[in-house]
């Protein structure tokens, strides 16, 4: 389904015959930053295993409450949006996109509707970015605003108007 030339991104929750996509996507996400280095045979895919297992099991046990969906477009898997509903803020654990769907509105309607959620029941909305991340410019563009820096990561939250 399109609207206006936008694809229109559908939320489902992730199930156990979504691992090897979600694996997939970790390495496609960390590709740029892994073709940095060269890996014996069978060494890359070993370590991006191993960082995605601790990552999804982090993000898990940090998150106990949070929603771990899938995010397609035409039925087709495309990416991830991990958000945590905390009291006063909406966190967004985590935002991931296949390398090819960027760019076509997809992840910008992700976070739009996460911060009509934020204001429809009075609450922030933040996302942890890692400091060089080209994301930064969508959540700069949509109203969040830097508000603390940790290690590699910014801290970045939207209030409503």
């Amino acid at each position: 389904m399109q609207r206006a030339g936008l694809a229109v991104p559908v939320l489902r929750p992730v199930g156990p015959g979504d691992r090897d996509f979600l694996l997939g996507l970790y390495a496609d996400v960390r590709a740029e930053e892994l073709d940095q280095v060269e890996w014996p045979e069978g060494a890359r895919e070993d370590f991006v295993r191993m960082q995605f297992e601790a990552q999804a099991s982090h993000y898990r046990a940090a998150n106990p409450e949070g929603s771990f969906d899938l995010v397609e477009v035409d039925s087709v898997r495309v990416g991830r949006l991990y958000v945590d509903r905390r009291p006063d803020d909406i966190r967004i654990v985590d935002i991931a996109l296949l390398r090819s769907h960027c760019g076509r509105g997809i992840g910008g309607a992700l976070v739009r509707a996460v911060l009509d959620e934020a204001a429809a029941s009075g609450r922030t909305t933040s996302i942890h970015v890692e400091i060089h991340n080209r994301a930064q410019a969508l959540y700069h563009r949509l109203g969040f605003v830097p508000v603390a820096e940790r290690g590699v990561y910014r801290l970045l939250e939207w209030r409503a108007s």
